[in-house]
């Protein structure tokens, strides 16, 4: 059983901030992922990020992927591809599997950057062939290059909903409507503003009630909603669409961290369940810690950050790091956390982070 001073668990932004940092300081770092290829969300963005130039503004979602993949390397990390982490032991071992064989690594830390999965909404219809998340169709698109369909109806205005929306555009694909039960728009009014500039009405007060077709969608049945977020009834009416897209929001995937005895902590602003956390990222179990959706979900380059405070913080546990160069370093991250939770959206993730971190 190979032992490595940290093992990081997911190579999205947040674990491949962590892989950096500790790789950084001398420290043997393998980063484990499930997917082919290294990355997470960020290699599905293709719009330009926005914000300070230390978080990459200007540069589009996948160039930032390919340059903390450079980064990586450089740091001598040892990234293991196609391999899924299904436990996380007392004596701090990862075992992982690809499939065909299961494997035992040791770390004398841990770090935990599994991400989110998309919610979704039950209706009549709902299982229907062209009813999707919005991660899926962002796949096809900006992955795969295909199609999800001709004539899309997007359900939820968050951020993500309104970027996959002007990146269907893009790709040609005619976005009838975005639906959001809320009376007011859930993500910025920059990505509001795009899709409106290219003709998308955004429904505010109305919601899909049944998905229609036999052997895949062929419309929507959109009621507005009332106070309380319920159909009221006699609104209904129906928009012909081939497929329905649904960005309603993510929450943490906290089973691995769960198994690995990681005290877990509600959170509604930051998507539901997740692991009790510090300032520091790590959690209720010593030498295990959390970055990234899993913390609390929020945005690409807050998720970057905090795997860079978790990384830190693995490697000062380790004693690659003086006192006085884990707190110069991790004061100049949570500045610029602290830039990312403000104004009107940041605002309410920041208190719900201090209330996490009060548990500790």
């Amino acid at each position: 059983m190979k032992t490595y001073d940290v093992i990081v668990v997911g190579a999205g932004p947040a674990g491949l901030g962590a892989a950096i940092e500790a790789g950084r300081t001398g420290a043997s770092v393998l980063l484990l992922d499930e997917n082919d290829r290294p990355g997470g969300q960020l290699f599905k963005q293709i719009h330009k990020f926005f914000g300070s130039q230390e978080h990459h503004a200007g540069m589009r979602g996948f160039a930032i992927g390919e340059m903390l993949l450079k980064e990586a390397e450089e740091a001598g990390v040892e990234v293991h591809l196609g391999w899924k982490a299904w436990g996380v032991f007392p004596d701090g071992s990862v075992t992982a599997a690809n499939g065909t064989q299961s494997v035992r690594y040791r770390g004398r830390t841990v770090v935990l950057a599994t991400g989110a999965s998309e919610n979704s909404l039950s209706f009549p219809g709902c299982t229907l062939p062209g009813v999707m998340t919005a991660g899926a169709a962002q796949t096809m698109v900006n992955l795969h290059h295909v199609r999800p369909g001709e004539r899309i109806v997007v359900v939820g205005s968050g951020n993500v909903g309104l970027i996959v929306t002007y990146q269907l555009l893009q790709a040609g694909v005619r976005v009838e409507a975005i639906l959001e039960a809320a009376p007011a728009l859930s993500g910025y009014a920059v990505h509001a503003g795009k899709v409106r500039r290219a003709g998308v009405p955004i429904l505010l007060g109305h919601t899909v009630t049944r998905a229609l077709g036999a052997q895949g969608v062929e419309g929507v049945e959109i009621a507005q909603v009332d106070g309380s977020f319920e159909p009221i009834p006699g609104t209904q009416w129906e928009m012909i669409c081939d497929t329905l897209c649904l960005a309603v929001g993510l929450t943490p995937r906290v089973e691995l961290a769960a198994a690995a005895g990681c005290a877990l902590v509600w959170s509604g602003p930051l998507g539901g369940m997740l692991p009790r956390h510090g300032a520091g990222m790590e959690s209720s179990r010593p030498g295990v810690y959390v970055a990234g959706d899993l913390a609390g979900i929020e945005e690409a380059s807050t998720a970057l950050d905090e795997g860079r405070m978790a990384g830190l913080g693995a490697a000062y546990r380790l004693s690659r790091l003086s006192r006085g160069e884990y707190e110069a370093k991790g004061q100049a991250i949570q500045a610029r956390l602290d830039s990312l939770r403000q104004g009107p959206f940041g605002e309410k993730r920041r208190r719900a982070k201090e209330e996490v971190w009060s548990h500790v």
